[in-house]
């Protein structure tokens, strides 16, 4: 395997980052997580700007241009040999000293991992997840966007404990108003009445690059999709529900609080859902090669 670091390529077992790096000491940087199918980078575009968007928003400039990392992307997983997998983008704040400052950092770092990624087992999609609620709440705008996709996992990670330890695949999270923000690693969407429903933003949900998809296939198969306000009520009395990430695709969710959501199985729309997006994924992208 090779890693980029930095603009060179390091075997594995040799790269390395300084226990000096922010990222390392406090979570100080930014990170996408991308996947390719079939010799194509889906949506590469998007998510390059969405971690300059990320690096914004912490003040952190990106010592290269996004049409550099886009390049950069592409040749890891060409030195990778790989035509299929998930690409792990990460810029830290980079080596400074131990106190809190990053002007002290003189340079941000950039590192690139191809690899594999296997988030669920295929029985989870052909059969669905258990969800938990979480009593960790998403963190609010007011401390720290939730937008930004940051290094510093905590929140989610707590979440996920919760998640597990309650027997459930993922965890819901709800945002301080007790308002449904997100799942700890993915959007969240209800199906009602034939109506798709999903967090807006501002009750923190994160801008994902497959929920997005979703909008654009919805508008394909003539499906509605709304953003309001959602409670766990929603999720209980929802005929369907299905959750997105880079890693998780599309995947149904079929219970929450060991209440079966419809019918306790991956419903129509859902099932709708995942083969258009799989469809997509398999004939758009940016060429690898």
């Amino acid at each position: 395997m090779k890693i980029y670091i930095d603009g060179k390529f390091y075997d594995k077992e040799n790269a390395k980052v300084s226990v000096f790096d922010h990222g390392l000491l406090y979570g100080d940087g930014v990170f996408e997580g991308i996947r390719f199918y079939n010799g194509r980078v889906f949506r590469l575009d998007e998510h390059i700007r969405r971690l300059f968007d990320s690096a914004c928003a912490i003040a952190m400039t990106i010592p290269m241009t996004p049409a550099e990392v886009t390049e950069a992307t592409l040749e890891t997983i060409r030195q990778n040999g790989l035509t299929d997998g998930y690409i792990r983008l990460v810029v830290t704040r980079g080596v400074g000293d131990l106190g809190l400052n990053p002007k002290l950092c003189p340079k941000p770092s950039i590192i690139i991992i191809a690899s594999k990624i296997t988030l669920y087992s295929e029985d989870k999609y052909r059969d669905g997840l258990a969800m938990a609620t979480c009593a960790t709440r998403r963190v609010s705008h007011g401390a720290f966007s939730p937008m930004v996709k940051s290094l510093n996992y905590l929140n989610n990670i707590l979440a996920k404990l919760e998640a597990l330890h309650a027997g459930a695949g993922e965890g819901l999270l709800l945002n301080e108003q007790g308002y449904v923000a997100e799942c700890t690693g993915d959007n969240i969407f209800l199906v009602r009445d034939g109506i798709v429903r999903t967090p807006h933003f501002a009750a923190g949900a994160l801008a994902g690059v497959t929920r997005a998809a979703v909008f654009d296939l919805a508008a394909e198969l003539g499906i509605r999709i709304e953003e309001p306000l959602l409670t766990r009520y929603d999720v209980y009395t929802a005929d369907e529900c299905f959750l997105t990430g880079t890693a998780a695709e599309i995947i149904p969710a079929v219970s929450l609080d060991g209440r079966p959501i419809g019918t306790g199985k991956p419903g129509p729309v859902t099932e709708k859902f995942i083969a258009a997006f799989r469809k997509l994924v398999a004939t758009t992208g940016t060429p690898i090669a």
